[in-house]
């Protein structure tokens, strides 16, 4: 009978670690681990880590190397694997490369890192499973208008640009979103980058009447044309697009310049993911909360029990270090990025 007993318990325990360890969420992580974009893949990789580890989920790493052969080794490396979802990717070869595969394996993808527009826009031609965490690649020419007119819709404003296809395609975007809601700017013009001052610019400004002004620059630009309104004592509004966030410039930016940018992700991160990565030793810069922030979201559609995890991330709403995520139909984000951010001499400073 001892013997009997020991054989039984022996078989249920046999019998239970293997569903235990099935019922442990897997979670592959694809990142550039090696060459020009180590460093950008060790942030994301550190962020998956620490989330996986506090939330008792495994990880299986693979390396994308930011290429086409790389996307496509690592997406047969972690199908080989068996991993559920996959998190990261930061370059449009590799992961362009990587979903035919996954889309095969029926594995889904989210991505905090790609940014490129036809990522999610071809979806319903190819029935990728990709779900992106990171801005669109329009977004902020998108957040420029959906910022800024609601709050300029009574003031006398400008638009000028750079004459970069960056600068004039946030130029533009407002233009012709100002102009379908019947609005229409004092002033529009192309000025001359990079110079010693903005003179020139800054008094067709004032001769227009315009109050406000955006510009698609940089920020040294801004800070001049800035300083050069001062000067003649013309109290002149400018906001500008994320390129402020930039180094400091030559020029100091003036208090009370506007941007329309992205957060800092340590100034939003729940307290727990911040004293998580503290007690890690992990400095929280770059794709480190992002990629923490969708292992969260990979992790907790897993365990949601809501069927296949692709309708899982597609129909539900996830709280993440980084606040509420949920998709569209094309699989974008549906919580805006972007905000607005008032500088006060010093930092950036969100306005309600």
């Amino acid at each position: 009978m001892r013997c009997l007993a020991f054989f039984i318990c022996c078989s249920l325990a046999a019998f239970s670690l293997p569903a235990a360890h099935a019922q442990e969420p897997v979670v592959g992580l694809a990142a550039p681990l090696t060459d020009s974009f180590e460093l950008l893949g060790r942030q994301m990789r550190d962020g998956a880590r620490k989330a996986a580890q506090t939330l008792n989920a495994r990880i299986i790493e693979a390396d994308t190397q930011c290429s086409t052969e790389g996307g496509e080794a690592a997406a047969r490396s972690l199908i080989d694997q068996n991993v559920s979802v996959v998190v990261g990717f930061l370059c449009t070869d590799a992961i362009d490369a990587a979903l035919p595969l996954f889309a095969e394996a029926g594995i889904p993808v989210i991505t905090p890192g790609v940014r490129t527009a036809t990522l999610t826009d071809q979806r319903e031609r190819t029935g990728w499973p990709v779900f992106r965490t990171a801005p669109r690649a329009d977004a902020e020419r998108d957040a420029v208008a959906r910022l800024l007119l609601p709050r300029w819709r009574d003031a006398f404003f400008a638009i000028v640009d750079d004459g970069t296809i960056y600068g004039r395609e946030l130029a533009e975007n407002l233009r012709a979103t100002a102009e379908l809601q019947e609005l229409k700017p004092v002033f529009i013009d192309t000025f001359r980058p990079q110079l010693d001052n903005q003179i020139a610019l800054a008094g067709r400004l004032n001769r227009s009447g315009a109050t406000h002004v955006f510009v698609g620059g940089d920020r040294s630009d801004i800070a001049i044309l800035a300083r050069d309104a001062a000067g003649m004592e013309y109290d002149l509004v400018i906001a500008g697009g994320e390129a402020l966030r930039a180094e400091e410039s030559a020029m100091p930016l003036a208090d009370g310049t506007l941007m329309i940018g992205l957060p800092r992700w340590a100034d939003i991160a729940t307290e727990t993911a911040r004293s998580a990565l503290e007690e890690a030793d992990i400095v929280p810069d770059g794709y480190v909360l992002p990629a923490f922030a969708a292992t969260e979201l990979a992790v907790a559609a897993l365990r949601s029990g809501s069927g296949p995890i692709a309708e899982a991330l597609q129909s539900g709403t996830f709280q993440t270090a980084l606040g509420p995520y949920s998709f569209d139909e094309k699989g974008d984000l549906k919580q805006p990025l972007y905000r607005l951010f008032r500088f006060d001499g010093q930092t950036f400073q969100e306005v309600e």
